[in-house]
């Protein structure tokens, strides 16, 4: 088959979406398939011998650079479009990227063909445009973006703050109408699925699943990196309340003076920022520490150092810290929340499972692990074997394979049922 990724903001280091894109091509590639991508900054990492098509961003949620270039090349409404809207605190590069893909591919078309093309949650009207191309269109929707926003709004309370959040994440209701339209729906968990029935209005129909992957020849124990003694590692995207920082924060609080416990921060965080401001009120400074972005050798690294890793998260559509502390054989403390009982498996399998939003249920399994060396290790061997037989991108890259040739094989009538 000849496939076209679409992905913006891509960038391995910008997140889970940019670790998808890149093995997704990478096994489909190494299944016999041509896998070419389409991209926008901060560019997707292709493969060894897959092709990127570089697209254009105007938004001013770009780099300084990037910006000013947007200034000098405003040569097309659209492009004056995404930057107005990207400075009045909207978020206009999902919609934005997909005209621009649909135009990218018409050019493509003219002389070329794809059997089929997938989207990465972009979810812009443009895809619409693109299904009249007659190819098949199915996107990969990790979670509803939506559980974000509520979550968001939800622990804002100044009132001008909340309607710039209602602002910023006004996309959700062009994702929403154009994922229905798509012919199929690739999810990376069964909790996603529901979820995306529920706040997307997804038809179960069109919900298909296919568990993320993990690199296992790079996430792996490097056992000449010595352990520091209680230790724990968390590996945090920003500010935002879905990752649960606030309440792990708060039960290191609790733990003073019951058990010693470290704390790594991997990930951005803001000199300003409410969990800098958590850590000085709790009193963690001795506690806690923050080192900011790293890259994936030194992320290695801290799993390797670490005796344990916490996902404290309110909600996870897959969870990929998890699986890779797993895959370092690290013990891991999770949430039930969302899909990371499918990640971790049952409360005992391979980590260690507690309500969300519970500092002292964390606190306690902490305290318990810690105080057990035995248990860690056990867990440690449980989660690096249940990654290398559930969690690998072959299996992500066949399930996905699956249903691309489901849709290649239906009639443009029946896809859009």
């Amino acid at each position: 088959m000849k496939i076209c990724l679409l992905s913006y903001r891509g960038n391995m280091y910008c997140g889970g979406q940019g670790i998808y894109v890149y093995y997704l091509a990478r096994e489909l590639q190494k299944l016999g398939h041509q896998v070419e991508i389409i991209g926008a900054p901060p560019y997707p990492t292709p493969p060894d011998g897959v092709k990127l098509h570089k697209l254009r961003s105007y938004s001013y949620y770009q780099s300084p650079d990037d910006r000013t270039l947007g200034y000098a090349l405003l040569r097309s409404p659209l492009n004056l479009y995404e930057l107005a809207t990207s400075f009045s605190g909207t978020f206009p590069e999902p919609l934005a990227f997909t005209i621009r893909a649909y135009y990218k591919l018409k050019k493509l078309l003219s002389h070329d063909r794809f059997d089929i093309i997938h989207d990465n949650q972009s979810l812009g009207y443009g895809l619409l445009w693109i299904k009249k191309m007659e190819i098949p269109v199915v996107a990969t929707i990790h979670h509803p973006i939506p559980i974000d926003r509520d979550l968001d709004i939800a622990n804002t309370s100044n009132l001008l703050n909340k309607l710039g959040l209602m602002r910023w994440y006004s996309f959700c209701t062009m994702q929403r109408r154009v994922a229905k339209r798509m012919d199929r729906i690739i999810t990376v968990s069964q909790s996603s699925a529901r979820d995306l029935e529920h706040h997307l209005e997804i038809p179960h129909s069109k919900l298909r699943v296919a568990l993320n992957g993990i690199d296992t020849d790079l996430f792996k124990s490097d056992d000449s990196v010595p352990k520091e003694p209680n230790s724990l590692i968390l590996i945090n995207s920003g500010e935002k309340p879905i990752k649960g920082v606030r309440h792990l924060l708060k039960a290191l609080q609790l733990l003073r003076g019951e058990a010693e416990a470290k704390l790594t921060v991997v990930g951005n965080t803001s000199a300003d920022g409410q969990h800098l401001k958590l850590v000085r009120e709790y009193g963690l400074e001795d506690t806690v520490t923050f080192t900011g972005r790293i890259s994936t050798e030194e992320l290695v690294k801290r799993y390797s150092m670490s005796e344990i890793s916490v996902v404290p998260s309110l909600y996870e559509g897959f969870g990929l810290p998890a699986a890779e502390a797993m895959a370092c054989s690290l013990p891991v403390i999770a949430t039930t929340a969302g899909a990371l009982p499918e990640v971790v498996g049952q409360d005992g399998d391979a980590g260690i499972l507690v309500p969300p939003a519970d500092p002292h249920a964390l606190a306690a399994a902490i305290k318990r692990l810690l105080c057990d060396k035995h248990l860690r290790r056990k867990l440690g061997e449980a989660g690096r074997k249940r990654v290398e037989t559930h969690l690998t991108w072959e299996q992500a890259a066949k399930k996905t394979l699956e249903v691309y040739q489901e849709c290649c094989e239906c009639s443009p009538s029946t896809m859009s049922s």
